[in-house]
């Protein structure tokens, strides 16, 4: 029977968006864990007698999201926890629909999952990174029907949730991967009601021509209908970005099955969706089924790009340089579980730095990630979980395809998506007996036909398989001038050779590592002993610390001076580079790796330039000097206290800033003003050679930019006493106030002077009331830690009691101090 769209829209006007706000809520609270398995679902459910001994396993208060490997993932004595995990809670449900649907909405679990309505199974996935729902109306209403229901529970639903992040050759991604492989409930969970009826997905395709007068707009829409309903009435809304309904259409619907058009728009002069200015329209899609209303928007953008042939990259007719970096959802204190406000400050961070550009390595992310890089303007490259290890057989195969369907479904809309990556590292072997080249490249050739019929307006790509580097829509090859191999000075040419190998070439991964605090007189030492010319690629071994060749991932300092001027080289060059479509540098935070014991921080990757708490370390701002527009200017040496060298002697103070011209101050006296000029390298030229004082040195700078007028100021000390070799442990608290304490440790010689070159192992116990803060992955928050310049620092919660802290470091006398 035909509608009136008058009563549509006025049943919508009225009711439609109190509905949608009431239908979705996320379960954060009142959940119980256990990291382990358990005999049967029974052992969840059973009744417990408060006190008895025998009520076992005893189940802990966690609250969601939340990682099993908040902690391990970075214990720097045991290999982080993979097997089974349970979560438990009991749920109010109170349906405002009629026959309406119980969903539970998962945005990401790890790995493989299990959900149960009291004993009963009700749903299961695989995969850890992609979003599934589990329908769970029918388990609830027979449940409800029962004594136990009742009696025990007080109406309310006993939900509970097995997790197991198991190694399993048979599913991606790959244990050789060079992250942890996390388990638990760590991202959000929502219970969702929906109507009979009610929208899946929304497919909103955003396009315009390539001078972008003329946008266009393809709305299809997938429904949820398990009853099998036939007949649905809807309206589509476009609105603009300061909230102006621009167009709308009704629709009406005889058949609810498959992907189904349900609206088209043309639009003259949209705001067009960029970096500098993020334009972001609304779709708004109403379903009216019976007498009940379903209302989903949806955030998308006008915009064109185009990856030109053996050429530039351009976004709406313009030239753009694709300013990148890469993430993984990892922080210190929970590991993958991230809460919103985490992943606010780490993606404003990035929008500070001057990222235009993020590659999500190496799986499907968050969406409350995609929707920042929306609102900010970051482009993306989002990729699968085919990472590394080889290829598996059928389950494998078919998870990666489903795994690659729902991220470039449940993606689909955002217009910060330019590029779905088919794999990561395919050329790594290692996981099966066998590694068949020409079996990868038909699996690959599989999943970017996928790619394209499932979204034919992006690019598909890869990094490092130069076996199949001809199948994607745009290669990036390994080129890792002065860390893994070669020297960065080799950059440009060997991009150069890499770029006229493919006809759109793109370059992921650059960089190298630095342990935060750690600081060089000298840090170019160990070039003078790595051969130039025989290639920047990484290769096997390459990440280990011992043998090989000479590189300055194994033979240099790993300072923050080393690691800045190899970023501060290769954006000097990029500014001259006009074919290039752009890079990420990997990585913006430091993270967890299972792989890599032997780091200065253990099982921490530390290619960041903010580590694992988001703290940002020198070269943030060597970006930033080169990314932003808002004046700027950065002092190096901000985390380095003490710089040492010969009595009068001339050192370099470097400055990092984006303005056209800056002054130098040293204890009141002026050293001249420097003129910026981004290819006088090192920092474009802003770099004074001054004598530092024995003592205290007062340092600022004075930046001009036009009208506008910048400083920065630092004091550092300056050491001019010699030292021996590390001879003792002197430990003192530098700091104590709202309940915790900083400690520092400082090595030094027999005659007492501070070692500032040594690197000792330094492990730190506590014994007493106190809680050492540790198991964070951060260069102050670690029980063992590389010294950074001859000390360390850690902090101990004191719970307002008496505790003694223990320092170790081998083949020195062990130090104590009293708190």
């Amino acid at each position: 029977m035909k509608r009136s769209v008058l009563s549509l829209l006025t049943f919508i006007c009225v009711f439609g968006q109190l509905s949608y706000a009431q239908q979705k809520t996320r379960l954060t609270g009142n959940w119980e864990f256990l990291r382990q398995d358990i005999g049967g679902i029974w052992e969840a459910v059973r009744p417990v007698t408060p006190g008895n001994p025998e009520s076992v396993p005893v189940w802990q208060k966690v609250t969601l999201p939340h990682c099993f490997n908040a902690r391990d993932a970075v214990d720097p004595d045991v290999n982080y926890y993979q097997g089974p995990g349970w979560y438990r809670t009991q749920l109010d449900i109170k349906n405002p629909y009629a026959n309406g649907r119980i969903l539970l909405h998962f945005e990401g679990a790890g790995q493989k999952t299990e959900v149960y309505v009291y004993t009963t199974k009700v749903g299961a996935h695989l995969g850890g990174y992609d979003e599934w729902t589990v329908d769970i109306t029918q388990a609830v209403e027979d449940f409800k029907k029962t004594d136990v229901c009742q009696k025990r529970f007080k109406g309310r639903i006993p939900v509970e949730i097995r997790c197991d992040n198991s190694r399993d050759l048979e599913t991606i991604p790959s244990q050789l991967s060079d992250f942890n492989v996390y388990g638990g409930l760590y991202r959000y969970l929502n219970m969702v009601y929906v109507p009979a009826v009610s929208l899946d997905k929304i497919f909103a395709s955003a396009q315009t021509d390539k001078e972008g007068k003329l946008g266009e707009l393809q709305v299809k829409a997938r429904f949820y209908n398990p009853a099998n309903n036939f007949a649905a009435d809807g309206l589509i809304k476009l609105i603009d970005p300061q909230g102006k309904v621009v167009a709308n259409k009704t629709f009406q619907l005889n058949n609810l099955t498959g992907d189904i058009s349900i609206g088209s728009f043309q639009l003259k002069k949209p705001k067009l969706w960029s970096p500098i200015d993020p334009a972001l329209y609304t779709v708004e899609v109403s379903v009216k089924s019976g007498d009940q209303v379903d209302v989903q928007t949806e955030k998308v953008g006008f915009r064109n790009f185009e990856f030109a042939n053996n050429g530039p990259f351009y976004l709406n007719g313009k030239r753009l340089l694709l300013r990148g970096t890469h993430r993984h959802e990892d922080q210190a204190g929970v590991a993958e579980a991230m809460t919103d406000s985490m992943m606010h400050q780490e993606m404003q961070l990035m929008k500070d730095m001057g990222v235009n550009f993020i590659r999500l390595g190496h799986y499907q992310q968050s969406r409350i990630i995609l929707n920042l890089c929306d609102s900010l303007g970051i482009l993306v490259w989002e990729e699968e979980p085919w990472c590394r290890g080889g290829l598996g057989g059928e389950i494998y195969q078919n998870q990666a395809k489903q795994m690659m369907t729902n991220m470039i479904e449940q993606h689909f809309n955002h217009p910060a998506i330019i590029l779905w990556g088919l794999g990561n590292e395919n050329d790594w072997e290692g996981d099966f007996p066998v590694f068949d080249k020409e079996k990868i490249r038909t699996f690959m050739k599989t999943q970017n036909d996928l790619a394209h019929r499932l979204d034919p307006s992006r690019k598909t790509t890869i990094r490092r398989c130069d076996f199949c580097k001809d199948i994607p829509d745009v290669y990036s090859p390994s080129i890792w001038a002065g860390w893994y191999r070669g020297l960065f000075t080799e950059y440009k040419s060997t991009s150069e050779e890499e770029f006229k190998k493919v006809k759109h070439f793109f370059h992921a991964e650059w960089g190298g590592d630095s342990h935060a605090l750690r600081h060089s007189e000298n840090p170019d030492k160990a070039l003078s002993i790595i051969k130039a010319g025989t290639g920047t690629d990484e290769r096997l071994g390459d990440a280990s610390l011992y043998g090989g060749a000479a590189r300055a991932s194994k033979d240099g300092d790993w300072s923050e001076s080393y690691i800045c001027n190899l970023f501060d080289w290769h954006l000097k060059e990029q500014e001259t580079m006009s074919w290039l479509t752009g890079s990420a540098f990997w990585i913006f935070k430091d993270f967890s790796t299972p792989i890599r014991p032997d780091n200065p921080i253990p099982y921490m990757n530390q290619k960041g330039v903010v580590e694992r708490d988001l703290t940002p370390k020198e070269s943030y701002y060597v970006f930033q000097s080169y990314w932003t527009e808002k004046p700027m200017a950065h002092i190096y040496g901000h985390s380095w206290p003490v710089r040492w060298g010969d009595a009068g002697e001339e050192k370099m103070v470097k400055v990092y800033s984006n303005c056209d011209n800056a002054e130098l101050f040293v204890n009141g006296k002026s050293y001249g003003v420097k003129k910026r000029n981004s290819q006088d390298f090192p920092a474009a030229g802003l770099r004074w050679m001054v004598p530092l004082q024995a003592g205290s040195n007062d340092i600022k700078v004075v930046a001009h930019k036009g009208k506008q007028t910048v400083t920065d100021q630092i004091s550092q000390q300056y050491q001019t006493e010699k030292w021996g070799k590390p001879a003792k442990i002197v430990i003192e608290k530098v700091k104590d106030e709202n309940g915790e304490a900083t400690i520092q440790v400082k090595l030094q010689d027999i005659k007492g002077v501070p070692c500032l070159d040594a690197v000792n192992w330094i492990a730190f116990s506590l014994s007493g009331d106190g809680t050492l803060i540790d198991d964070l992955g951060t260069s102050r928050g670690s029980r063992k830690v590389q010294a950074y310049n001859g000390r360390a620092l850690i902090s101990v919660k004191t719970n307002n009691g008496k505790s003694v802290v223990g320092v170790q470091s081998p083949g020195l006398p062990t130090a104590f101090i009293n708190l």
